[in-house]
């Protein structure tokens, strides 16, 4: 009975649930008035025009009886004017009892009340004893990529979720969540902030403002990372106390720039593993084109290791024998000063001096001209909309107004000469046809894109796209990189470097014998040992123990390795 009165209490503390009931009364009052209407002139026919004498119980059993068109037959009319009563009586009693009657029940009782069941078994704060946890303050894109990432990592998590029918789909999904209102301390103290390992703030810039002054009046000293959708909003959300704050749009237009073809070939650091830098370096156009990785011999050359190889979207395991194409990219790490020798010497390589075209103008289009601008790269915009062409050409060489489909207009732009293109429009559907488009036009371009759902990644590889990133996998990284106290490494959608101690079953074999990249697809890129990291790897170098694998490759791949080899020695 406890249980039932609480639901009860719940149900009915609804402002909108108790109008609905009101309504529901105000009708059933209305049917009971109808009922008693027709009960009367039962009544009144039968004795004027039949002559038959009736109980009052017998009218309102009649009048029941006809209305839900069960009609035994017992007691009937006569006359002309009583069968016509009839009539009316039943078809109201269809539209009254059977029609309308059923769904106002449905419309204003029995779906709320089915609805609060659902929000009551929303949970409301975090289990017992919980710590060390991460929680989530929305369930944005970020979101499933970060949980996947904890949840590899056996940390836990909770998604904060203010509406409670939303909160209890997802706890019916499998998502750890907890709902209550966003500002509201009682919301912070169910989560136990003085426990949790951080707060991620990843809603709209208002919202994050205000939450985070909330937590940081409970707990000022748990750890707070904040996402700011515009630039403006950096300093505001610092100033409110966020620990860390991510422009993660003005982030995603630097790392498209840092991945085009332009001007002299260099090397560009995606990237540092403690005192060595990972670097990529694009094969185009240098002697390097038409060699296998033993043939450029950088190692002996510059001192930096090839640890894995790009080819339109794929990373390749640098193998000795692999044969490099004119869009290869490679993947080297190295010592700063070693990064500087491989410079120079192909500085001198002129890759392609015409300006590299940007499309879309938004604020990831705009960041990433301007960081190619700071390069001192010349640059060429196309933008639809006439508005943002204008306030974007502070940071071009040139704008060019228009549909980016309209071949005249990109060949004005440039797009036959322009070494590289940066596809940013937040339309995965436009970037995957402006990929194919673009390859066919030249098809020697170096394509850079964005994506918004990562289920799209294979359609614009295959469209031509040489590297694609997403809003959701730089902010994936990013927060995993502060939870981990590690500098952030983004290589490319879906790939990351996992260091991972070695399991017990590889010791004492060389790295041929394990079979690691041909069993799981992971690519051995390093041996850490006593804090030594030895990146001069060979098939023939032998695993010892206490000794930690540093590996290039994505979830699914580490999760294949683990299941294969263990998770520890």
């Amino acid at each position: 009975m406890k249980f039932v009165s609480t639901q009860l209490s719940y149900f009915f503390s609804d402002p909108q649930v108790r109008r609905n009931v009101r309504s529901l009364l105000k009708y059933l009052a209305f049917l009971g008035v109808v009922i008693a209407v027709y009960a009367v002139l039962f009544h009144v026919i039968m004795l004027e025009v039949e002559g038959q004498q009736h109980s009052w119980i017998t009218g309102l059993y009649w009048t029941l009886t006809v209305m839900s068109t069960l009609g035994f037959g017992d007691i009937t009319f006569h006359s002309d004017l009583g069968r016509v009563f009839s009539i009316v009586v039943l078809l109201s009693g269809i539209v009254l009892l059977l029609i309308v009657l059923p769904f106002a029940f449905i419309r204003f009782f029995y779906a709320p009340w089915l609805e609060s069941q659902l929000r009551m078994r929303a949970p409301r704060r975090v289990p017992p004893g919980t710590e060390g946890h991460v929680v989530l303050c929305a369930y944005d894109s970020i979101a499933p990529g970060l949980i996947r990432r904890l949840e590899q990592e056996g940390v836990p998590y909770f998604v904060l979720e203010p509406d409670p029918a939303v909160a209890a789909s997802r706890h019916f999904d499998g998502v750890s969540v907890v709902t209550g209102e966003l500002d509201s301390r009682t919301t912070y103290e169910a989560l136990h902030l003085n426990r949790a390992r951080l707060v991620f703030a990843n809603r709209e810039d208002t919202t994050n403002t205000n939450l985070i002054l909330t937590v940081r009046e409970l707990e000022p000293s748990v750890p707070v990372v904040a996402v700011a959708s515009e630039e403006d909003a950096v300093d505001v959300l610092q100033l409110s106390g966020a620990t860390h704050v991510l422009p993660l749009k003005k982030w995603l237009g630097e790392q498209l720039a840092s991945r085009v073809n332009a001007l002299h070939a260099h090397a560009h650091p995606v990237g540092r593993y403690g005192d060595l830098l990972i670097a990529e370096l694009p094969v185009h156009r240098t002697p390097l084109a038409g060699k296998t990785v033993r043939e450029t011999r950088l190692r002996q050359i510059s001192g930096v290791s090839i640890i894995g190889v790009w080819e339109r979207g794929r990373l390749l395991a640098a193998r000795p024998e692999l044969r490099l194409g004119s869009a290869s990219v490679l993947v080297v790490i190295g010592t700063e000063e070693q990064l500087s020798t491989l410079d120079d010497l192909f500085f001198i390589y002129d890759v392609n001096p015409n300006p590299v075209l940007v499309i879309g103008g938004g604020r990831v289009g705009a960041a990433a001209a301007r960081a190619l601008r700071e390069r001192e790269v010349p640059v060429h915009l196309v933008e639809r909309d006439a508005a943002v062409s204008k306030r974007v050409r502070a940071v071009c060489d040139r704008v060019f107004t228009g549909d980016a489909s309209d071949y005249d207009l990109l060949r004005r732009a440039g797009i036959l000469e322009a070494p590289s293109v940066v596809l940013t429009t937040n339309d995965d559907a436009m970037n995957i046809y402006l990929a194919a488009y673009c390859r066919k036009l030249n098809p020697e371009l170096r394509i850079v894109s964005r994506i918004t759902h990562e289920r799209n990644l294979e359609a614009i590889h295959r469209a031509g796209a040489d590297f694609v990133l997403s809003y959701a996998s730089l902010g994936v990284e990013a927060v995993y990189s502060i939870l981990k106290g590690k500098e952030l490494l983004v290589l490319g959608e879906g790939i990351d470097l996992f260091a991972l101690p070695l399991p017990r079953s590889l010791a004492g074999k060389t790295l041929a014998e394990t079979g690691i990249g041909a069993r799981t697809g992971l690519t051995v890129i390093a041996l850490r040992r006593n804090g030594e990291l030895n990146t001069r790897l060979s098939a023939s170098t032998v695993l010892t123990p206490d000794t930690e694998l540093l590996m290039l490759g994505d979830l699914q791949q580490r999760q294949e390795f683990e299941a294969l080899f263990g998770n520890g020695p």
